[in-house]
C-alpha cells in the first residue's frame, strides 16, 4: 500500500501538466546539449544522448523529483583536455568512473555536507547562475538582424501574457510553437536549432569504452573523473536545495548523489558524456507546474523522440524562441529581493553573497564560487563567535587568590584571546579558572587551556580548573596535559 501511495505521489499526480512540462524542457535541452558538446570538443550526439540518459535515470533513482539533470557546461569544460589529448573513448571511461565515485559519495552520506552551505552562498549561487544563463544567450543576439530581436520580444510577450488566458498550458511552450510556426510559414531567415549542429538519426546503443583496462588508463582518467564527480555533485545538490525551496518540499540528498552516479555510470556505456542537475531547465520545469518524476523522465524520453523521429521539424525551431525562454528563466531565477536586502542584511552576509556571484561570473566555475562563499561564511562565523568570549576576574580580599570566570565558546578562533586575557606577571598563590559557562570545542582550545595552566604554575601558583561540562571534560581528558602527572614545566624567568 505504501509503495502504491509513493508511486502515485511521485509519478501519477497531475499527469497532463507533467507531460507538457516535459515537452517544454526537452525542447530547451536540445540547443544546450549541442552547445555543451561543442564546448567539450565532441560530436553533438554525445551531449544529446547524455541528456536523454541522465534525465531518464535520475528521474527513476534520483532524490529530487521534478529536477532536470542532463549534459551541462560546468562538466563539459572539464572534459576538453581529456578529449583533446586522449580521445573520445577515454571520456566515456572517465564518465563511468565518475559515476562510481558519485555512488560511493552517496553511500558515505556526503550529501549531508549541504548543511554547511549558508543561505548567503545559496543566494549568490542562484544569482550567479541567473547571470550566466543570460550571458549565454548573448551570442545568439549578436550579428543578427532586427527580426531576431523582434521574435525574442514577441516570445517574451507570449511567455508573460499567455498565463492571463490560461495556466493549463506552459506559456513558454506556447511561445516556442507559435514562433516556430510563424518562422516556417513566413519564410523569415533566422538562426535555427539546425544551425547549432547535426542531430543524430539513430538510438544510442550499449558499448564498453574501448580503452586498455590497466593502471595507466586509471592514472589518465582518475583526475578528470574526480573533478567531474565533485563539480557534478556540488551543482546537483545546490540545485536540489533550490528546487526544494521553490516547491516547499524536501529531497534526499544522499539518494541524489547515488542517482547522479548511476546516471553517469549508465551514460558512459551509451557513448555519452557526464552531466549533472541543471538549474535553468529545473526552473523551467517547476515554473511550468511540474512536481513529480514523470516530467523529468518524459523530458529525457521526449528529447530522444524529438531528435531521432522529429529531427527535421526540430531543426526548424528558431533560436530566438529558445533565447526568449532562457531569458525568462534568467529573470525568474535571479533573487531580486537580495538586492534590496543588501541594505538591511549584515555586511558579512552580503559580502558572502556578492563574493560568490563575482567568483562564479568571473571564472565561469560554479565550484570555485561556492567554495569561496563557504570559506568566507566559515571565517565570518568563526570571527563572530570568537567575539562572544568573555573573561571576568575576582580577586580575594587578602589578594592571595584570583578567580577567572570564562564565558562563551573556546575554539581555534578564540583560543588566543583566552590566553591573552590572563595576567602572567603578578600571579597570586592560588588561581581558580571557572569555566562553568564556557565550552571547549577543539584541540586548539584544549591546548590553550594547557598553556594557561602551565604558565601560571611556572610562576608558582596553584591552579584549579572547575566547572568543565561533560563534553569539555572528555576533551581535556583525552587531549589535555596540564592535569596529568609528571608534565614537564619550564621555570619562570
Amino acid at each position: 500500500m505504501r509503495f502504491l501511495q509513493s508511486l502515485r505521489r511521485e509519478w501519477l499526480t497531475n499527469i497532463p501538466t507533467e507531460l507538457l512540462s516535459g515537452v517544454l524542457v526537452a525542447l530547451a535541452l536540445i540547443p544546450e546539449a549541442i552547445g555543451f558538446s561543442i564546448v567539450a570538443g565532441v560530436d553533438p550526439k554525445v551531449g544529446l544522448y547524455a541528456s536523454f540518459s541522465i534525465a531518464c535515470v535520475t528521474a527513476i533513482v534520483g532524490g529530487r523529483p521534478a529536477m532536470i539533470s542532463a549534459a551541462t557546461a560546468s562538466t563539459a569544460v572539464l572534459m576538453i583536455t581529456l578529449v583533446r589529448d586522449h580521445g573520445l573513448q577515454y571520456l566515456f571511461a572517465a564518465t563511468v568512473l565518475m559515476g562510481v565515485i558519485q555512488i560511493v559519495a552517496g553511500a558515505l552520506r556526503l550529501g549531508l555536507l549541504m548543511k554547511f552551505v549558508s543561505r548567503s552562498v545559496m543566494t549568490g549561487f542562484v544569482n550567479a547562475l541567473a547571470i550566466l544563463i543570460f550571458l549565454a544567450q548573448l551570442p545568439q543576439l549578436m550579428h543578427v538582424g532586427w527580426e531576431t530581436y523582434a521574435m525574442v520580444g514577441v516570445g517574451l510577450a507570449i511567455i508573460y501574457l499567455f498565463p492571463y488566458v490560461t495556466k493549463r498550458v506552459p506559456s513558454a511552450l506556447v511561445s516556442i510553437v507559435v514562433l516556430t510556426a510563424f518562422t516556417i510559414y513566413s519564410g523569415i531567415e533566422l538562426r535555427t536549432v539546425g544551425d547549432m549542429g547535426e542531430l543524430p538519426s539513430s538510438l544510442p546503443f550499449f558499448a564498453v569504452p574501448q580503452v586498455p583496462l590497466n593502471l595507466e588508463t586509471l592514472k589518465i582518467i582518475l583526475p578528470y573523473s574526480l573533478t567531474m564527480a565533485a563539480v557534478g555533485l556540488l551543482e546537483s545538490l545546490l540545485t536540489a536545495s533550490i528546487v526544494d525551496d521553490m516547491t516547499d518540499t524536501g529531497s534526499n540528498k544522499n539518494r541524489e548523489c547515488v542517482g547522479q552516479g548511476l546516471a553517469s555510470f549508465v551514460t558512459g556505456f551509451l557513448g555519452a558524456m557526464g552531466g549533472c542537475a541543471m538549474i535553468g531547465q529545473s526552473v523551467i520545469n517547476v515554473t511550468a507546474g511540474a512536481r513529480t518524476r514523470l516530467s523529468t523522465f518524459f523530458a529525457g524520453a521526449f528529447l530522444l523522440f524529438l531528435i531521432v523521429v522529429l529531427g527535421d521539424w526540430v531543426k526548424q525551431i528558431p533560436m530566438a524562441a529558445l533565447v526568449a525562454v532562457m531569458i525568462m528563466v534568467s529573470i525568474s531565477t535571479f533573487n531580486w529581493s537580495s538586492i534590496v536586502s543588501l541594505r538591511s542584511h549584515p555586511l558579512s552576509s552580503s559580502g558572502v553573497m556578492l563574493a560568490t556571484v563575482v567568483v562564479v561570473v568571473a571564472t565561469g566555475d560554479l565550484s570555485l564560487g561556492v567554495l569561496a562563499g563557504v570559506v568566507l561564511s566559515g571565517v565570518f562565523f568563526a570571527a563572530k563567535v570568537a567575539r562572544l568570549l568573555g573573561i571576568i576576574t575576582e580577586l580575594s580580599e587578602d589578594g592571595r587568590e584570583i578567580t577567572y570566570f570564562v564565558t562563551g565558546q573556546v575554539f581555534f578562533a578564540s583560543s588566543n584571546s583566552l590566553v591573552d586575557a590572563f595576567d602572567y606577571q603578578d600571579v597570586p598563590d592560588r588561581v581558580r579558572i571557572d569555566v562553568s559557562d564556557a565550552h571547549f570545542w577543539d584541540i586548539t582550545a584544549i591546548g590553550a587551556l594547557d598553556d594557561i595552566v602551565l604558565k601560571l604554575r611556572r610562576h608558582g601558583a596553584h591552579v584549579e580548573v572547575i566547572g568543565l561540562n561533560e563534553a569539555s571534560a572528555t576533551m581535556v581528558e583525552r587531549f589535555g596535559t596540564h592535569h596529568k602527572p609528571n608534565v614537564r614545566q619550564k621555570p619562570a624567568h
